[in-house]
């Protein structure tokens, strides 16, 4: 287990410009899989959005409220009319200055960083009981998408805890990925030949799984479905506190959330050669283990 899983920052604006040497920090910190700390860093939710910080503002279906910024749509929310033109407005506002933080934080990204759906979590996570334990996300896991195949490509996530009664968002930070990858790989069996090719024709995945989507999922999963690991793998625990804002690669990062009610996320994708270690990337990691290439 590391030391201290936090690079703390002490940036309380999110426009506030960075040195060399913060940038630096940052992206080596990232890439080494250090979660990068802004205990400062609030966002500000105005009047009227304190009225949609209420786990009835869910439809219930689904854990989160999503946002996808390029169709400027919500998905997941059970508020209309004004509620819900609330909720995108905030969510949209949280899209915009996450952008602005990393643009000023990790400039070597800024071309390739791509920006995907903002999510908006209005439950409380303990007692939550998921359908599934592929869903349970108080289960160690690094994260890897069922349906939106990455093809190696990172997940770089802002998160920021808005809770209003000032509870605590609490993490439990895993060991490291190479060490993790080693643990579940060998029982990992290779994709059946054919079948991400139907998946992506029937839109069950948007767009064709490689072998390196197929080896995340079965690592995101046997972690979650083994108990013994679950009880006694390392980890710290981190108690964010709400005004607090944190940014981690959580494909490289295994990751529980344990408790905690009212954050909002920020998904950010990153293809490896973008990265300033490719090497230290999930993709190389894994090949380097299997001996082979899993993405193209």
């Amino acid at each position: 287990m590391p030391m201290n899983a936090l690079e703390p920052f002490k940036a309380s604006a999110w426009d506030l410009p960075f040195t060399a040497a913060d940038q630096r920090c940052a992206i080596e910190a990232l890439e080494g899989g250090r979660v990068l700390y802004f205990e400062h860093l609030a966002f500000p939710v105005g009047d009227g959005e304190r009225r949609m910080l209420s786990a009835a503002s869910s439809d219930q279906k689904a854990k989160n409220i999503s946002f996808d910024p390029g169709a400027g749509a919500v998905k997941g929310a059970r508020t209309q009319g004004s509620g819900e033109a609330r909720l995108l407005a905030m969510m949209s506002r949280y899209a915009g200055l996450t952008g602005t933080l990393l643009r000023g934080l990790l400039p070597h990204y800024t071309r390739a960083l791509k920006q995907a759906r903002t999510s908006f979590r209005p439950h409380e996570i303990e007692g939550r009981q998921p359908k599934s334990y592929r869903k349970d996300d108080r289960l160690l896991h690094a994260d890897a998408f069922p349906s939106r195949p990455m093809r190696g490509a990172r997940i770089l996530r802002v998160f920021t805890n808005i809770n209003p009664s000032g509870k605590p968002r609490v993490w439990h930070v895993g060991e490291p990925f190479d060490t993790f990858a080693r643990r579940f790989l060998p029982d990992v069996r290779r994709a059946i030949p054919g079948v991400a090719r139907l998946e992506a024709m029937f839109g069950i995945t948007k767009g064709r799984r490689t072998e390196y989507d197929h080896v995340m999922l079965q690592l995101h999963d046997r972690a979650k479905r083994d108990a013994r690991y679950q009880r006694e793998a390392p980890r710290q625990e981190i108690a964010f506190p709400a005004g607090s804002t944190w940014v981690v690669f959580t494909d490289l990062v295994p990751h529980a959330a344990i408790k905690g009610q009212f954050a909002l996320e920020q998904t950010f994708e990153l293809p490896v050669a973008a990265q300033l270690r490719p090497e230290l990337s999930p993709l190389r990691i894994l090949e380097r283990l299997a001996g082979r290439t899993l993405a193209v």
